[in-house]
């Protein structure tokens, strides 16, 4: 037998991380590279809806059917990374009653389980709903944590010999006699885990066969070996609530359209999303009136959302495969399901395959025949087994189970501990040592926090991704000096730093659009401790006041945030 062959995937999202896993499961040498932390592109930026199907059933019937089935394995391999809602599609008195049955009929087409429910039922399910809702289709709809399932695709890959490097930049392909035969990547700083202020530097990694997995930038790894991928990036923006309005998935009854999905996650509530083509996948404008538009429609499905408060807005782009034989230039009529593309038979190129399209819901199946594609090559007979072994967490528990006595906990907070971390939650919680809780919001305790430093370095940004922490309604306002506290054991003053600033402005991001009403007094109170009492805009102790003037009124919420510029980016460096 020959040297076990060496794969590169490029793509640290769903997909790649998925292919990397089966990949490292069936016995392969493999690499996963992601230019950022994991889920640094698409996946991180989606609505964590758990697909029935439903949405697809009457436009894409085969992506439907594909929806059910992995819905139904992420439920026995993923357990603690999912929460099963349930679903309603709800009818309001104008949307048509000929798209309802067709609706209806199509979810039983695809063998998913479908049930029509009175307006009455609905809103004992859900009671903030329109008191005018006519009736509503009831799906296995569910809602998933990106996140998680990531980091714990990405853990099994690592537990079966794969390699992991995360902001790891692949700057050009390696091709040699006309084939791909490795990567050239630019670390941030150094292989391994991220350490701020540690120097980077480029690596050449030879591979026997790449992976292209980049979702809405596989077209650029593509130019760097003059094939071309005809990917059209398409912007959605959501919006994160600061409650859980409601505890189903609602979805609007209707054809394709802008804002007709509520998903509640976890301790909050995202709605989504539009739909534009962009230019480029890191490059494009976020527009006020997006965020505008998703609370006052989905508001005619449940109203409180007009005076809820809105945490922060996102937006994602998804990559949109264009076949040859596409007829529209409508991004919304592209299709969603995805594609394997063999560059030595497209384009004459041997050692790549990129695989493009599909949705979150999917990233296994699309893992599964990508892996397949990949063995094949190398003659390898090793059968798929992603379907079958539970991802690290989901082994055997409960999320129900009581963790306050055990673990010295407030019930709440245990409960939480074990849902993000599930059959792991004996591992990490057993200490010695005091565990208080350091992220209120979302009941993150000191044992979490320093389990997921020991994977991430001193990224706290790779730290809240693996635990939520400060990601809840303040944003990390009361507990992102906590998180940085925890690197100090290990890490200089320098290093901390850098970490706490990265995070905070991680944090400010996705708020600019965000910030009227009460959201804007909480963003000037993060505001005034970050600047004045941790003094992190650096600004010289003069005895200056902190500039309130940064702020509008915010008495208005289409226009209070109008000159919210300065407020967006938490007066970093004197701003």
């Amino acid at each position: 037998m020959g040297q076990t062959p060496h794969i590169a995937v490029i793509g640290g999202g769903s997909t790649g991380a998925g292919i990397a896993r089966d990949l490292a499961m069936r016995g392969l040498d493999v690499t996963l590279l992601e230019q950022g932390n994991l889920t640094h592109g698409t996946t991180g930026r989606m609505h964590g809806l758990l697909h029935s199907g439903g949405r697809y059933a009457v436009s894409d019937q085969a992506s439907a059917t594909e929806c059910i089935e992995e819905n139904r394995v992420l439920r026995d391999i993923a357990s603690h990374c999912v929460e099963m809602t349930g679903g309603l599609f709800v009818k309001r008195p104008e949307d048509s009653e000929e798209y309802f049955e067709e609706k209806l009929e199509g979810c039983r087409e695809c063998d998913i389980p479908a049930e029509v429910v009175t307006g009455e039922e609905a809103r004992r399910m859900e009671p903030h709903l329109a008191k005018d809702i006519d009736k509503a289709i009831s799906v296995p709809d569910g809602a998933v944590d990106p996140f998680r399932l990531v980091v714990a695709n990405a853990a099994s890959a690592q537990e079966h010999g794969a390699r992991i490097e995360t902001h790891s930049k692949v700057t050009d392909l390696l091709v040699e006699g006309g084939e791909v035969v490795g990567v050239e990547v630019e670390h941030d700083s150094g292989p391994g885990k991220r350490v701020h202020g540690t120097a980077g530097g480029t690596e050449e990694i030879r591979a026997d066969y790449v992976v292209n997995a980049t979702g809405a930038w596989a077209g650029r790894i593509g130019d760097m070996a003059g094939v071309d991928i005809e990917v059209r990036p398409s912007k959605g923006v959501m919006t994160i609530m600061n409650i859980r309005q409601v505890d189903t998935v609602i979805n609007r009854c209707r054809p394709k359209g802008d804002a007709d999905i509520v998903v509640p996650h976890e301790t909050t509530a995202i709605l989504g999303t539009t739909d534009e083509e962009v230019e480029d996948p890191e490059d494009y404008p976020e527009e006020q009136w997006e965020v505008d538009m998703m609370i006052d429609t989905l508001s005619e499905l449940i109203p409180m959302l007009e005076e809820a408060r809105t945490i922060r807005s996102f937006w994602g782009v998804r990559p949109l495969y264009e076949p040859p034989d596409v007829g529209s230039t409508d991004p919304t009529d592209i299709t969603r399901d995805f594609f394997l593309l063999d560059h030595e038979e497209r384009d004459d190129l041997p050692g790549m395959t990129s695989i493009v399209g599909g949705k979150f819901t999917t990233y296994r199946m699309m893992g599964e025949q990508i892996s397949d594609h990949v063995c094949g090559k190398f003659g390898i007979d090793a059968d798929c087994r992603t379907a079958d072994v539970p991802l690290p967490g989901s082994e055997d528990f409960s999320v129900l189970r009581d963790y306050m006595d055990e673990f010295g906990l407030r019930s709440p907070i245990g409960r939480r501990s074990v849902e993000r971390l599930g059959s792991r939650a004996d591992e990490v919680l057993q200490t010695d040592g005091p565990n208080p809780t350091v992220c209120e919001c979302e009941g993150v305790t000191r044992a979490e926090i320093r389990d997921a430093i020991e994977g991430s370095g001193s990224d706290l940004n790779a730290v809240r991704i693996r635990t939520r922490a400060s990601m809840g309604n303040c944003q990390g306002g009361f507990c992102s000096h906590r998180m940085a506290s925890e690197l100090h054991a290990e890490y200089d003053e320098r290093v901390v730093r850098e970490a706490w600033d990265e995070l905070l402005q991680e944090r400010w991001k996705g708020q600019r659009h965000a910030l009227w009403g009460e959201q804007l007094s909480q963003a000037a109170l993060n505001y005034a401790l970050h600047a004045t009492t941790q003094n992190r805009d650096r600004d010289p102790a003069d005895g200056d006041p902190v500039d309130f003037s940064a702020f509008d009124t915010g008495t208005d919420r289409p226009g209070g945030v109008a000159d919210a510029d300065v407020a967006a980016d938490g007066g970093t460096n004197g701003d």
